[in-house]
This record gives C-alpha cells, structure tokens and sequence, in this order.
C-alpha cells in the first residue's frame, strides 16, 4: 500500500474547506527547512496519533517523514508482508518511467492525484527535465502532505506547479482546482499511483475515474498502478485487513478488476504489466518476484 487519497470524515470539512476547492500554489522558492522531520517536531495535528497510508508509503521507502503511529504499523506490516518496501520502491520507479515517458511523448501538464509525501524525484522534476514548461497539479487530503508541498515542490520558472487539497471521492473537487492551472483544452496525463486501491468498491472507483476521464480532451493519458493479491493472497489478505483495523480503506484488486479501469482507452505497448516490467530501463532482476512485485503499472491513450 503506497500513496493515498484516504478519508477521515472528522478532518475532511477543515482540510477542503466547507465544500469549496482549495488550491495552494507553490512557491518557486520554498520556506521552511527542508531538512527537518516531522517526527521530530512536536505537532499539534491530531491525525499524527493515526497511521496514515501516505506516511507509511514514506515508512516503506526508507523516509523520515512519518511518525510513531505509522512505524508501529509499519513494522506490524512487514511481518506479515516483507515484500512492502519493494512494492514502494518498484512503484516509485514506474512512475518516474511513466513520466518521462509521457513526457517525452509531448505531454506538458500532469494531474497527479495521491501524491502522498514528496519523495525526490518528483513528477514536476521529471517532467520539467524534458520539458521545462511542464505544469503539474498535486492532489491529496492529508494535511501533512500539503505542508511538505508547500516547502518542498519547487517549480522552474517556466514551468508550474500547485496543490489542490482534494480527495479523489470527490472528483469535480479535483476538477475545479485543476483548472485554474491546467488548460483543458490541451492533452492531460491524469496520474493515479497507488491510489485506487484505497477507494473499495463501495465507493465506485471505475465511475470516480471514468468522471475524470470525461473531462479530459483527446489526446490526454491516464498512467496508474496498483496493488494486487492474485500473486500472495494470504499476504495482500492480511495487508487489507490491517489497514482496515485502522480505519484505512483498502481493497486489492485481480488483473481483471485493475484491467477494467482503463475501459474505453488505449493501452500503451507493453500494456498492463507488473510494476517493474512496463519499458524496464535494464535488465529486471530476477529476485523481483511476481509474488514481491504484486503492483499492475498500465499507461493507456484518451482517443
């Protein structure tokens, strides 16, 4: 389990701010201290008494952005699932592929929902780095997310870059806020990394994307990936319930469920693979598993 758009109904009305969208523009240079942990400071957040799935994605990558509450959960996970921290890592690594594949295709403006903790490099940097004018829009719901955003996403010049404080339940949220920096009517990547498997059934995932799919003019791509039990089941078994435990949706999904979710689209060669086999830049290595991978990567065209 990876970044997240995960809902705590207490917070949600403070963190969007009475049904209206809220946008935070990041500075092109950042305050603050980059270099200093949230663990370490004292918080006057309540939420950092819960685990929350965007810190345990900081947990799983070696971070230090995360607090006592997600490393006790944290460590619990890794007993019953010790393939985590590659799952996140090889997740990171398919993102930036996706990026700057995408990047390198002519797409210039990138919606990025779940951004969890910034983690260098980041989607404005690998995009900016082919090309510089790119605008990246980052959405989540957690509140420290937003405040390292706010310190540590730094756009170039020509380029820009915001923060909606968003979820992704609510997608003409996402919507309004992307707009005011977007151009809807040129190509969007629309970027779903380990998000969606923290939306359950329940709450209809496959017609939350398809409504920010529609928005969408021809030409813009959707690059998601996510989680799956078809390799480990008791393992992905026990991930769910733990984070269920602690009030965290979660859902693993089949090959087929993750397939269905880009209905309509246009896969892009080499279609829906696990994370680490979508346009490897080497050799894979061999010690990635299926059962270690257990993360489906697809990029798919809007015709």
């Amino acid at each position: 389990m990876a970044r997240t758009q995960d809902r705590h109904p207490e917070s949600d009305r403070a963190l969007l701010g009475a049904g209206t969208h809220s946008i935070e523009m990041i500075p092109t240079s950042a305050g603050g201290s980059p270099g200093s942990s949230s663990a370490d400071a004292p918080s006057v957040d309540p939420l950092t008494a819960q685990p929350q799935p965007a810190r345990l994605y900081d947990f799983y990558l070696g971070g230090k952005d995360n607090f006592r509450a997600d490393r006790e959960m944290g460590e619990t996970l890794l007993k019953v699932a010790p393939m985590l921290p590659t799952v996140a890592r090889e997740n990171k690594r398919f993102l930036e592929r996706a990026v700057r594949h995408l990047a390198q295709s002519g797409i210039t403006q990138f919606l990025d929902i779940g951004t969890g903790m910034p983690s260098s490099p980041n989607t404005h940097e690998i995009a900016q780095a082919e090309a510089p004018a790119s605008r990246v829009v980052y959405v989540d719901n957690d509140p420290m997310v937003l405040a390292h955003a706010r310190a540590l996403l730094n756009s170039r010049p020509e380029g820009r870059t915001a923060f909606i404080k968003a979820d992704l339940r609510d997608p003409q949220e996402i919507l309004a806020g992307a707009r005011a920096v977007l151009d809807f009517e040129q190509p969007i990547a629309l970027m779903l990394f380990a998000v969606l498997h923290f939306i359950e059934d329940a709450d209809n995932p496959q017609g939350l994307l398809a409504e920010l799919v529609e928005a969408l003019p021809s030409g813009s791509c959707v690059a998601l990936s996510h989680v799956t039990g078809d390799f480990d089941p008791a393992a992905w078994k026990s991930v769910v319930g733990l984070y269920r435990k602690a009030g965290i949706p979660a859902q693993a999904r089949s090959r087929t469920a993750v397939e269905a979710f880009t209905a309509g689209l246009e896969v892009v060669p080499p279609g829906l693979q696990l994370v680490s086999r979508w346009r490897p830049d080497g050799p894979v290595d061999p010690s990635l598993t299926d059962a270690r991978l257990s993360c489906y990567g697809v990029v798919a065209h809007k015709p």
